[in-house]
């Protein structure tokens, strides 16, 4: 490792991470949906590899590793969360996969979430947006923002934390009514 980031010889690097190529690859199919996604993984965690390990001051690389390919696959995961789900419209025809008070719930949770997030403290309300539904990560919010990532952390727990309060309450009030 310090000759690789002295010298910048990637076959150094290479004979490192095929060290602990399986940890990674262990580490990528625990968090991804298929062996493919997890694969990808591995091969973008060592192009990472790259430029991180000449950024930082790495005294343990095996734990750093593991921490940078969960970070890495967490990361991927955030993503396709935020990315807009492509709905097949056919279920409305045939009304096989879906019944309409299905329908008619998720629309009405998801009517109710928008009022619980508009009711949140201005910073939870930001940082859950910035979070959950724009997908950025907590140094993202911290230079957008300006606040530290602590606060951005409780920010965000406390956000959750009442919407699920309020959320829990609005299920209990269409329940009685």
């Amino acid at each position: 490792m310090v000759r690789y980031k002295s010298t910048g010889n990637l076959e150094l690097l290479s004979d490192l991470y095929q060290r602990y190529m399986e940890l990674v690859y262990g580490v990528c199919l625990k968090y991804m949906e298929n062996t493919d996604d997890a694969k990808d993984a591995v091969i973008n965690i060592f192009e990472e590899l790259i430029t991180k390990l000449q950024k930082h001051d790495v005294q343990n690389f095996r734990p750093w590793l593991h921490q940078l390919s969960k970070n890495h696959c967490l990361m991927i995961l955030r993503k396709k969360k935020s990315q807009p789900v492509q709905v097949d419209e056919s279920f409305m025809q045939s009304g096989e996969n879906m019944h309409l008070a299905d329908v008619e719930d998720k629309e009405q949770n998801l009517v109710h979430l928008e009022d619980c997030i508009s009711k949140l403290v201005a910073e939870q309300k930001h940082s859950i947006e910035l979070f959950y539904l724009k997908g950025k990560c907590y140094k993202e919010i911290a230079d957008e923002t300006g606040l530290e990532i602590g606060k951005i952390k409780s920010f965000i727990q406390n956000g959750r934390r009442n919407l699920r309060i309020c959320m829990d309450k609005k299920i209990m009030e269409r329940a009685d009514s």
